[in-house]
Order: C-alpha cells, then sequence, then structure tokens
C-alpha cells in the first residue's frame, strides 16, 4: 500500500535526525544504521533541509560527517515563547 510506503520512508527520516542528533555520523554510518545505501542518505539529508533542519557537514580527524545545528520545530516554539511573553 502507498501509505504504508510512505510510512517507512517518514520513520526513516526521523530515524536520521536522531542519529545526526544524538552524535554527527559520516554518510557511510548512517547508511549502515538505516539499511540504505549513500546516495539515499544524500537524499534524506537534503529531503531535511528543504523541511527546515539546519544540517552540515563537518569535517574532522575521521572525515566528513553530518550534525545537526538547529531543530525548526524547536527554534519556532522558542520564538513562540519569546513572543508569548512580549505580549504579557
Amino acid at each position: 500500500m502507498p501509505y504504508e510506503r510512505t510510512n517507512q520512508i517518514e520513520q526513516r527520516f526521523q530515524r536520521a535526525i536522531k542519529l545526526i542528533t544524538q552524535n554527527s555520523h559520516s554518510a557511510r554510518q548512517l547508511a549502515e544504521a538505516l539499511g540504505v545505501s549513500r546516495p539515499t542518505v544524500h537524499r534524506i539529508i537534503a529531503e531535511l533541509k528543504r523541511r527546515g533542519y539546519v544540517i552540515r557537514a563537518v569535517r574532522d580527524e575521521c572525515g566528513w560527517r553530518y550534525e545537526i545545528t538547529v531543530n525548526p520545530y524547536l527554534e519556532k516554539s522558542r520564538i513562540g515563547m519569546l513572543i508569548a511573553d512580549e505580549i504579557k
């Protein structure tokens, strides 16, 4: 069913977010953890960026890794709380 496939893809996005948030990961590490190819990891990262996640590639002693710098939903929540404080 199409809905099941869409749900699986969305769950993959959520797992990728969780992995990158917990610790920076390389495309290879994400591919292994998610059970997908490296090109699919790059598509996942592109989609997450399109959704507003600020994900950057950082080079360290082990090579290139992805890390999330801003979660758009938490940022919107924080902005909403600041506005609410101003209204009070």
